[in-house]
């Protein structure tokens, strides 16, 4: 069995309790950032550019070109969403050789036909201007591509990006190597040459780095055959370091020139590379899940959906000379005398209760929130059915096995996974995600694997957690009368929504992204790369109107036609109702001056037309307060009311209906 006490929380700033600090082993420490490098070949057949042709769609770039095209546009991006993850792009089978400082190496030229064409660093703008100029100016571009007569070994190739990985990015917790190419067999017959570059292989799996390669199939031919070469140096397990991501894609599919699917080269390898762009950082690591009193299994938890917003990963002082980064720095001061605190013995945390402070000592306050170690222990089973939609309140988390802690956890998992899969059941759990945090009860959902159009891999086979909520959390909505519409009017409309179906009925977050969002990341590039500033944002999310009109137009007005006649029916068959209500009303609401003045008089000493006792226009006096108060009927006051007499008496007027009453007790209680 495992020490339990392994169990850890990835990132900084996640412990939950800011007092535990412990002592961290430096050398053992894995910064949570990503390193990309990526190994384009450069040979006869990925510089062939592909006959012109009339279509719109046709390629128009060679495979090598597409390649830089693609880290071109991933550099754009680290750029400005990312800005401590490093990149690198290292081509071979080039003439010409280049590797750092070739001079230091007194045996000549240490990786040839290896020519680094942007080392493995944080990208700066200078980089990617460099990287555009390379694309846009051809006569550089065939310069520098040229290739080698003579072939090149991937043992050396994989040695080169070894000892980048390990001078550039040694404790980072995610490596990978991208490998772009159209040759499936580079060594088809030297056997020596094959065997020396899967041990360079295992050392890079060793070393913790994830290899991923982005086959390109030939002209005239769709295969790509890994087994010829390629299965022996790509691993699919996982590395031996345990702060690596989990692989979460399968294989990826060949990216064809001209294609018949009318999908271009560049499109097809920048939709597989954004796929697998961004490194899966587990949110937790190793956390035990307990099937029974003597069963757990180890697993990590991946936030796979996140809602999209603008990240500052930082704060910038623009009034030097240039733009610089500034650095915060954080004093605590003595609330009477505003002096520095330096010693943090000095540091008292308490709660404040009727009014007065209650200190605690760091021991009582550390019991207080302790609900036991962090993990995941299973209760019980349901059918799915009972897993409402609106459960879904928070971020689910996908939870993916973990061998590191608990030896076949893969397969303990798996065997859950597909139990429940198979009977259509979901495992509630008592979830404790990390120390001295609240605990939850969270539902365990089996998810079966997606693939994306191209069908390249989205989410693999996992379970997602789903805490759900308290019965606070849960507001019942308000009663309205529904008028249902006519099996005419639904069947019209039914025809109008199977003409507008999205392709295989399926809405892809990826292909409609967040249009502002985008327009304040093109902005930000713009202004790191001394661009001219667009004019225009693209929104994928504007209808296309002309579609919408070609396909559905007829429907919509026979459906407009049939609403018509429904709704003149109704109202035809509603209008004596309607006229009886209206004759009653003068007659009710006639109030004589009497009338008036008792409903004042009622008004003043009781609850009459549902307003509570002392309430005129929104307003409550002391004495009436005082009265909810000692009867225990403040919820019987409106928020309204609540929040007018918290601010008369200067408090704080803000926060849901709970919140006011507990500062009007409050008040009453110290009085």
């Amino acid at each position: 069995m495992a020490d339990e006490s392994k169990w850890k929380q990835d990132g900084a700033g996640n412990s939950g309790d800011e007092d535990d600090e412990d002592e961290l082993d430096d050398t053992a420490y894995k910064s949570a950032k990503d390193a990309v490098l990526f190994a384009i070949e450069v040979s006869r057949s990925m510089l062939a550019v592909p006959p012109t042709t009339d279509s719109k769609k046709a390629d128009r770039d060679s495979p090598a070109s597409a390649a830089l095209k693609c880290a071109y546009t991933l550099m754009q991006q680290r750029i400005i969403s990312t800005p401590n993850d490093m990149m690198g792009i290292l081509l071979y089978g080039t003439e010409a050789s280049k590797f750092r400082n070739e001079e230091s190496n007194r045996g000549g030229v240490a990786y040839p036909h290896c020519y680094l064409l942007a080392d493995l660093d944080i990208p700066a703008a200078e980089d990617v201007k460099v990287l555009k100029t390379l694309i846009e100016d051809e006569h550089k571009f065939q310069e520098l591509l040229t290739p080698a007569k003579d072939s090149v070994s991937m043992a050396n190739v994989l040695f080169c990006a070894n000892q980048i990985f390990t001078t550039k990015a040694s404790n980072f917790s995610s490596r990978r190597l991208f490998i772009v190419t159209d040759n499936d067999d580079p060594h088809e017959t030297n056997k020596p040459l094959r065997q020396a570059a899967a041990v360079r292989a295992k050392d890079l799996y060793d070393l913790g780095v994830v290899i991923e390669l982005f086959p390109i199939a030939k002209p005239g031919s769709n295969d790509f055959l890994k087994s010829r070469f390629y299965d022996d140096i790509i691993y699919n397990a996982l590395p031996s370091d345990p702060e690596a991501p989990a692989p979460i894609s399968n294989a990826t599919a060949p990216s064809s020139v001209g294609g018949t699917d009318g999908r271009t080269l560049l499109t097809s390898l920048l939709s597989s590379i954004n796929s697998k762009a961004v490194a899966k950082r587990a949110l937790f690591s190793n956390l035990p899940l307990e099937l029974a009193s003597s069963l757990k299994i180890s697993v990590k938890g991946y936030i796979i959906f996140k809602r999209q917003e603008p990240k500052r990963s930082c704060y910038v002082w623009l009034n030097g000379e240039k733009a610089q980064i500034a650095k915060g720095v954080t004093a605590q001061l003595a609330d009477d005398t505003a002096r520095p605190i330096v010693d943090k013995s000095e540091i008292r945390k308490a709660y404040k209760f009727g009014g007065e402070q209650i200190i605690f000592t760091p021991n009582e306050i550390a019991s207080l929130r302790h609900f036991g170690e962090p993990g995941i222990r299973i209760i019980g089973f349901k059918p799915v059915s009972m897993l409402p939609i609106w459960a879904n309140v928070r971020p689910a988390t996908f939870l993916y096995p973990s061998e590191e802690d608990y030896v076949g956890s893969s397969r303990v998992f798996a065997a859950l996974h597909t139990k429940l899969l198979r009977d259509n059941k979901i495992g509630l759990a008592w979830f404790v995600a990390r120390k001295n945090a609240v605990p939850v009860i969270a539902a365990l959902l089996p998810g079966a694997e997606d693939f994306s159009d191209e069908g390249a891999q989205l989410v693999p086979a996992g379970l997602w957690l789903i805490p759900l909520p308290f019965a606070d959390d849960i507001r019942s909505n308000p009663e309205t009368q529904l008028i249902r519409a006519p099996e005419s009017l639904i069947d019209a409309m039914r025809i109008i929504i199977q003409q507008l179906q999205l392709p295989g009925a399926v809405y892809r977050p990826e292909k409609y992204p967040n249009p502002s969002l985008q327009w304040h990341y093109r902005i930000l590039q713009a202004m790191a790369l001394d661009e001219d500033l667009p004019e225009k944002a693209e929104d994928k999310t504007v209808p296309r109107y002309r579609q919408i009109e070609k396909r559905a137009g007829p429907y919509i007005k026979e459906w407009g036609d049939e609403l018509e006649k429904v709704h003149t029916a109704w109202a035809e068959e509603n209008r004596s109702i309607s006229t009886s209500i209206s004759a009653k009303r003068p007659a009710s609401s006639a109030i004589t001056e009497e009338g008036e003045s008792k409903k004042r008089a009622k008004t003043a000493s009781g609850v009459s037309g549902g307003r509570v006792q002392g309430v005129i226009e929104n307003e409550v006096s002391d004495a009436n307060m005082r009265e909810h108060f000692k009867k225990n009927s403040l919820g019987k006051l409106t928020v309204a009311l609540l929040k007018n007499w918290l601010l008369s008496k200067g408090l704080d007027g803000s926060g849901r209906k709970s919140d006011l009453m507990e500062r009007a007790e409050s008040y009453f209680e110290t009085k």
